[in-house]
């Protein structure tokens, strides 16, 4: 079996370190690399581009939307779909989405300024449940795995996801086997709406990681690895 592994926002093959480890007993994994794409469309041909002819694909957060842009492209290809602590919405209209843009905006001008490793200390403290904060292993796992980047990376992918296209519509007509997972507490992408998109693609099986943010893959690598099993069994 094919397996390709999709990073999320300013993450690399270090975000998916544990899963891919247990992965690889069951088939050949490859994590994706999305260079210096500024499209989430850009990123999906890449993988097409680089990925067997037939895969299970799983994105997390930012790679999940990207996940979807592969399904949009090359539907025949995907044999299972797992989509981790991530959204299929566009950029909300109003004053919700102009917070978004200024937000992302903020920390691309203090990774300009300040360096990566400054933004990464500011931007990860709100992707991991709080209890995480005092795990310093952890945190600097997360740290330095976004201070291996560049802010030119970063203005490309934070350009990709404020012109990120809705998939609501493509949800309803996704009839693989489909894993929706999400941590309990992940303040950016909420339980309620993987709930939400678990409902919409027929067959799904939602999963909810106590005791875990934004980060699952890390913060609870054990948990999202038997739920990745499960999926691939």
């Amino acid at each position: 079996m094919n397996i390709v592994l999709v990073p999320g926002l300013m993450c690399d093959a270090a975000v998916w370190r544990e899963q891919a480890a247990a992965l690889a007993a069951i088939g050949d994994v490859i994590i994706a690399d999305h260079a210096d794409s500024d499209s989430l469309g850009g990123m999906a041909e890449r993988i097409l581009a680089n990925a067997p002819s037939s895969f299970a694909l799983a994105g997390h957060s930012m790679g999940g939307r990207v996940a979807l842009e592969v399904i949009a492209r090359a539907p025949q290809r995907v044999r299972r779909l797992a989509l981790l602590d991530t959204g299929f919405e566009a950029l909300a209209p109003g004053e919700a989405g102009e917070r978004e843009r200024a937000g992302r905006l903020r920390l691309l001008a203090m990774a300009r300024a300040e360096g990566m490793r400054r933004m990464a200390e500011d931007w990860a403290r709100g992707m991991v449940h709080p209890a995480r904060l005092a795990d310093a292993p952890l945190m600097e796992s997360i740290h330095s795995m976004i201070a291996r980047s560049s802010a030119q990376i970063f203005e490309c992918q934070i350009n990709a996801l404020l012109n990120r296209p809705d998939r609501t519509a493509l949800l309803g007509d996704i009839g693989i086997p489909t894993l929706v997972l999400c941590g309990h507490e992940d303040a950016w992408s909420p339980l309620a709406r993987h709930a939400d998109m678990a409902r919409r693609i027929h067959g799904s099986r939602l999963v909810d990681v106590p005791d875990c943010g934004h980060m699952c893959t890390m913060e609870r690598p054990e948990a999202v690895g038997r739920a990745l099993l499960q999926w691939l069994a």
